[in-house]
């Protein structure tokens, strides 16, 4: 369905363009063989404004124009839907260069590397290397996870997916139907945030903890999606990086070293246990598990008994 779409957008926009004319929708249907194909005018004038929209909401100019008759055409003038001439200076081409490299482990990497050649033919300077090293650092972001590029392609087409995901605190994966919005990279793990169909919320998810293959669904989106997406706000406020309280918990000596760093006091206690009080947000009781029997929660007695809570679920299994 969706090759059929692109190459329907294909043909009317070459159509549109190859006009010295405005044409009119009844050309137009006969011109274009899947419009011919429609089982009804009411259809395929459904159909006609929902590729003429598309082609607008990517950046082709389409006029509209009534002849002396009243009969209303189209077309796409050539002049308004010509690119100026592509300017590069050297830092803007650095700048290009650097982003292709960062991408040099992902499957991207062949895209950015054919982006690059298409700019140079286009007038990149010459005198520049877009992939020389400016630096002793070289940035990279490494993507190993087999979903990543399902999900940027399910992104990119407003395709829902469903895969199975495992909590942090569940011994066994679960499926979950999502509408996929937007892919984000924060401190070295993939995340997703979509509408998660099953719970009837937004929701973000790890794209290290999806097991099995993302398949995608020809349905549409049922929830609107926003104008903007903030993944990493909403995982630093999931992980207890955005807290407005403190917690008391008990570390043993030489441990939790992640915990020691957030904390904003440490007291010795003697008999190998230290007395932390570290910021308290949503999702703390989710990082306090990972260290086991490392660490006992003092106060609030509500995140107690939430690491109480996910201590049985695993043990459970």
């Amino acid at each position: 369905m969706a090759i059929a779409k692109a190459e329907r957008l294909m043909n009317l926009a070459l159509c549109l363009l190859g006009t010295r004319r405005p044409l009119s929708k009844r050309e137009l249907r006969e011109s274009i063989e899947a419009y011919l194909e429609a089982g009804s005018d009411d259809s395929f004038n459904r159909m006609f404004e929902r590729d003429k929209d598309d082609l607008r909401e990517l950046g082709l100019v389409i006029e509209t124009v009534e002849n002396l008759d009243g009969e209303v055409g189209y077309l796409a003038r050539r002049d308004s839907n010509r690119l100026p001439p592509i300017t590069l200076d050297a830092e803007e081409a650095a700048a290009l260069g650097l982003a292709a490299k960062v991408w040099q482990q992902a499957r991207l990497a062949g895209a950015a590397s054919g982006a690059l050649q298409k700019l140079r033919a286009a007038g990149l300077p010459e005198d520049v290397d877009p992939y020389e090293v400016h630096g002793a650092l070289e940035p990279r972001i490494p993507v190993h996870e087999a979903a990543f590029e399902p999900l940027m392609l399910a992104c990119r087409d407003r395709r829902p997916v469903v895969f199975d995901y495992r909590k942090a605190s569940a011994a066994h994966p679960e499926p979950r139907h999502v509408e996929p919005w937007a892919l984000e990279c924060w401190r070295g793990h993939w995340y997703l945030a979509g509408w998660d169909r099953d719970r009837g919320a937004e929701r973000v998810f790890r794209l290290s903890r999806i097991t099995g293959r993302v398949r995608t669904r020809g349905t549409g989106f049922t929830a609107p999606v926003p104008d903007v997406v903030t993944v990493r706000e909403t995982v630093a406020g999931w992980a207890g990086e955005i807290a407005d309280r403190s917690a008391l918990i008990r570390l043993r000596s030489g441990a939790g070293y992640p915990l020691r760093a957030k904390a904003t006091e440490v007291r010795e206690l003697g008999d190998g246990w230290d007395e932390l009080e570290i910021p308290y947000g949503h999702g703390l009781d989710a990082w306090l598990v990972e260290f086991g029997p490392d660490v006992v929660v003092v106060e609030p007695a509500e995140l107690r008994a939430d690491v109480v809570d996910r201590l049985r679920a695993v043990a459970k299994g």
